[in-house]
């Protein structure tokens, strides 16, 4: 498929600070491509390179075919961008927010208001239109400022962690929007931090730490990198484990990990057959089960493998670290 993003060893410092470090990303079009990391790892600084608002130091960097050195007004022409925070104006109204993005991408003024009541019905705020933002809550904002990246119509637009401080609610509605803006063609890059938004959204994923992308694939390939499916079996008769533990090596042929005090044994489920057929040779050997999990290998576990840190336990955000990033 065509790049609409096309990076190589792509460097930006801020004095002492290497901000990217080498960076190389290939993003075909009409696809969501994910930047996962904590703070500071570089994320928004590829999408300000991207975006043209900051130069690179080193390396190639192109949307759709365009160097950003060579043409960043070209560039600016072809794509939206839809911040950390919601960049709406609080002294206009909804409608006028459009309006004047619009007017700033020289539409006409017919055009202008044809388009933004497209979008005010599309997002779900025709009912709020002429209000100003401020009486909006931050759902509704967020969608005000992702509509105004949508008024030019770009061929690829940035999210940079579009639903940081958004509730449940408003995130799903933010995801829903995002998959019908792909379904019309329109590339997407996304950052953010959040493991489970980078799983629903992205067709390929990129990890970036420190700078660097340490490593890329779709979601489901960097799972099977990092483990197999694992099964957790919970025991009613402590007596049982060791029994258990032979059965499950004997017939995966690898070795189970008992957990006396929580009366579990752990295991990977590989080529020794699928789980009914495990429960089927337990049951007939009888062993007492009292639980049974069939656990996946996540994004999360990618982190961890591939950073050494893993995210908050209860938690499917990662660690964060004091924000570096600057231009």
């Amino acid at each position: 498929m065509p790049a609409a993003i096309r990076t190589a060893g792509l460097c930006k410092r801020f004095g002492s600070l290497t901000a990217l470090d080498h960076v190389d990303l290939t993003v075909p079009e009409g696809t969501v491509h994910g930047l996962l990391g904590p703070n500071g790892a570089g994320k928004t600084t590829t999408v300000r390179v991207l975006a043209t608002l900051i130069r690179p130091d080193e390396g190639a960097a192109e949307v759709f075919g365009v160097d950003v050195r060579d043409d960043p007004g070209r560039i600016r022409s072809l794509i939206g961008l839809t911040g950390q925070y919601a960049a709406v104006d609080e002294l206009l109204t909804g409608r006028e927010n459009l309006h004047m993005i619009g007017r700033l991408f020289r539409q006409s003024r017919p055009d202008c208001r044809a388009r933004a009541s497209e979008l005010l019905e599309r997002f779900g705020l025709e009912h709020a239109a002429d209000r100003q933002p401020r009486t909006y809550s931050g759902g509704m904002r967020r969608r005000l400022d992702l509509a105004a990246s949508l008024m030019a119509r770009p061929r690829l637009i940035f999210l940079d962690e579009p639903t940081t401080g958004l509730d449940p609610r408003s995130r799903m509605e933010v995801w829903r929007l995002v998959r019908e803006l792909v379904k019309e063609g329109t590339t997407v890059l996304l950052t953010t931090q959040y493991l489970d938004e980078a799983d629903q959204l992205a067709d390929s994923l990129s990890v970036i730490d420190q700078g660097r992308v340490i490593v890329g694939g779709t979601p489901g390939e960097l799972k099977a990198q990092v483990g197999q499916d694992r099964v957790d079996i919970t025991l009613l008769d402590s007596e049982g484990m060791d029994h258990t533990v032979r059965l499950l090596r004997d017939r995966l042929g690898a070795e189970p990990v008992a957990d006396p005090e929580k009366m579990v044994v752990r295991a990977p489920l590989a080529d020794g057959g699928t789980l009914p057929d495990l429960l089927h040779l337990l049951r007939e050997s009888g062993v007492a089960i009292g639980d049974v999990a069939l656990r996946r290998p996540t994004l999360d576990d990618v982190f961890l493998a591939v950073t050494g840190r893993s995210t908050e336990p209860g938690s499917d955000q990662l660690d964060t670290r004091k924000e570096t990033e600057r231009s």
